[in-house]
């Protein structure tokens, strides 16, 4: 898929920052200037994210600085780590493998300045195995940086060797989790821990430890160069700065756009999109990937940033946004994803590993014309009790995804089960 970068304001997606691997270029278009301000005033650069109102952009939105300040309030004996999460395996999200491929110095210098204001000294780049060009990309950009005086300069502020990793993740959906990332680190299998512990007080090798999205560190040189009200300013409150939405599914066109935070769904689709194929209507709207909820035409307009879309009752998870036209039958597109999340479940929680299992064997029944009102009265009763079971959200997405769908398309469910032969679902179940 070809990414398509929107109209102004461009920041992280600008011509002047995709020059992949030449360090060269990017450092006579203004690379590393962030990273000397950062070695010049350490807190300050906390400040500025702060201010600027940062937040995780790899789906939960917690405040960036928040992470940063309690990781650099603990002691660095004997290191910290700062772990940038590029796994990026949630269903129709693709955006931080064009960061990664394209400007690969951006992201890096992101990282570098992040690890001096918190005093990190080591930072592992957390790759999808799968993202073949990107890991190439990365690769070269390293190395440049290991020779470059820029890691001398951080290393200084630190007063001690800032080290670089380019570490390929596991390749399972669940290594994303912070938790399990860091596993993957120390080198074992990546099960997500429990909490707390939490990674800023014991992370890799019980080191404080942060753990951030490619996208939310790419935009920190940004920040530090031109200040906090000018990243506000680019976003349409209460949105602060821009975000890289994903856009996939029945478009005309879909590929990356860079817009302010807080763009309308209608925006995106319509303006940028070019509306959806064959000019069909919009049906559905699957939001940060398919573990969120689903969004209908009365939601257009709904502004796409994290407090709109939760004060909906949605999430903006990673951006994410797959379109569903109408004709499209919406069981067969959950009954897809919760098999996605039945064979992503990496067995840990037996809550997870049956329930998630027990949600898609159920679906497929149904999808196939095969389901009863018992299978739907069941389903129902898994999301009422799978949420917050897990050690990690994979359960919770997949029982969020089901209830969504319950709420906006029930009687789709309904018209897909096997029928009495007086053409009625015997014992009908109600969804309210």
């Amino acid at each position: 898929m070809h990414p398509v970068a929107a109209q102004n304001p461009q920041v992280l997606l600008h011509p002047e920052c995709r020059v992949g691997a030449d360090m060269g270029r990017w450092r006579r278009t203004g690379g590393g200037k962030a990273l000397v301000q950062a070695v010049r005033d350490p807190a300050g650069v906390r400040n500025q994210v702060r201010e600027a109102g940062l937040r995780g952009l790899g789906g939960s939105g917690f405040p960036a600085w928040r992470k940063w300040d309690a990781v650099a309030a603990e002691a660095a004996n004997p290191d910290k780590y700062l772990i940038i999460n590029g796994n990026e395996d949630e269903p129709g999200t693709f955006k931080d493998r064009l960061l990664l491929e394209e400007t690969p110095h951006q992201v890096i210098e992101g990282a570098v300045a992040t690890a001096v204001a918190i005093g990190a000294n080591r930072i592992v780049f957390y790759v999808n195995p799968d993202l073949l060009r990107p890991l190439a990309s990365m690769k070269i950009a390293i190395e440049q940086w290991r020779t470059s005086d820029l890691l001398v300069l951080a290393a200084e502020a630190l007063a001690r060797p800032l080290n670089l990793t380019l570490l390929p993740g596991s390749g399972h959906y669940i290594g994303g989790e912070e938790t399990a990332a860091m596993e993957w680190v120390e080198g074992r299998f990546p099960f997500p821990r429990g909490k707390p512990p939490f990674p800023a007080q014991s992370g890799v090798m019980g080191c404080p430890t942060l753990i951030n999205n490619v996208e939310t560190l790419a935009q920190v040189p940004h920040i530090v160069v031109k200040g906090a009200e000018w990243f506000r300013a680019l976003g349409k409150a209460p949105g602060a700065g821009t975000k890289l939405y994903s856009l996939s599914g029945d478009v005309l066109h879909p590929g990356v756009f860079e817009l302010p935070m807080g763009t309308s769904l209608r925006e995106l689709i319509f303006t940028h999109g070019g509306g959806l194929l064959s000019g069909k209507p919009l049906k559905a709207v699957f939001t940060g990937g398919p573990s969120s909820t689903l969004l209908t035409p009365a939601d257009l307009d709904v502004a796409m940033d994290f407090d709109s879309l939760r004060a909906r009752g949605s999430s903006l998870g990673t951006g994410a946004m797959i379109v569903v036209s109408e004709g499209t039958g919406i069981v067969k597109r959950v009954a897809e994803y919760e098999r996605f999340f039945a064979h992503s479940s990496c067995g840990q929680c037996p809550s997870c590993k049956t329930g998630t299992k027990t949600m898609s064997r159920l679906l497929d029944r149904i999808d196939t014309g095969r389901g009863t009102d018992a299978d739907l009265a069941l389903l129902k009763n898994l999301c009422a009790l799978l949420p917050d079971t897990g050690r990690c959200h994979l359960v919770n997405g997949a029982a969020l995804l089901l209830d969504s769908a319950f709420r906006h398309f029930h009687d789709e469910f309904v018209q897909a089960l096997v029928k009495s032969p007086q053409g009625r679902n015997p014992g009908g179940v109600e969804w309210r």
